[in-house]
């Protein structure tokens, strides 16, 4: 009797961890943050995993074609449109990016990154009916609220897991930086209301 209830219970633990392991994502969601003063700012967005692909971004006519597919834009992660929520006036350069909500896109050069905020609202699955984009499917510049050109660098590390973060965060200012394999793309921001 204790051998039969042993090996269920054995069985019933292979089953879950089957579940468990059949449940997770391809690329799960993420969320980067900080906070400066009072004000957070936050992304949340998809962190799809090399897997063993390799020059992600591709080069010369077919650069960006692997992440975008036939998006217009790259959809800055995974799935779900990647949102950035700011409760402070961020200041990339000559533009200002009111706080609020934006969906964030990316438009893949070999020639440079632009960065885009756009009052897109994000569709929360790819089925169905609705409001909203999934991902960069059906993209629009005429909902862009500012395009930022970033610095793009290649490094001797890879990621291997797509990741947004904040850098260099101070009081008055910071950097968004997005990378993946072994490319890595940043804008640099100030915070705060314009006089």
């Amino acid at each position: 009797m204790r051998t039969v209830t042993t090996i269920g219970l054995f069985a019933l633990l292979l089953v879950g961890a089957d579940i468990a392991h059949a449940q997770r994502v391809a690329s799960p969601r993420g969320e980067s943050a900080t906070q400066i003063g009072d004000h957070w700012i936050v992304v949340d967005y998809s962190r799809p995993i090399l897997r063993g692909r390799t020059q992600i971004f591709g080069e010369g006519e077919e650069y960006g074609q692997m992440v975008t597919g036939s998006a217009p834009v790259w959809r800055a992660g995974a799935n779900k449109s990647t949102r950035l929520m700011t409760e402070t006036d961020l200041h990339f350069g000559s533009g200002t990016l009111t706080a609020g909500e934006y969906s964030l896109f990316v438009d893949l050069s070999s020639d440079g990154w632009t960065l885009i905020f756009s009052t897109h609202a994000a569709k929360e699955t790819g089925r169905g009916e609705g409001d909203g984009l999934w991902g960069a499917y059906g993209y629009t510049d005429d909902k862009d609220v500012l395009r930022v050109p970033m610095t793009v660098s290649h490094t001797d590390t890879s990621v291997d897991q797509f990741t947004i973060g904040f850098h260099d965060v101070t009081d008055a200012e910071g950097t968004l930086s997005l990378a993946w394999e072994k490319t890595a793309a940043t804008a640099a921001f100030t915070i705060g209301k314009t006089e």
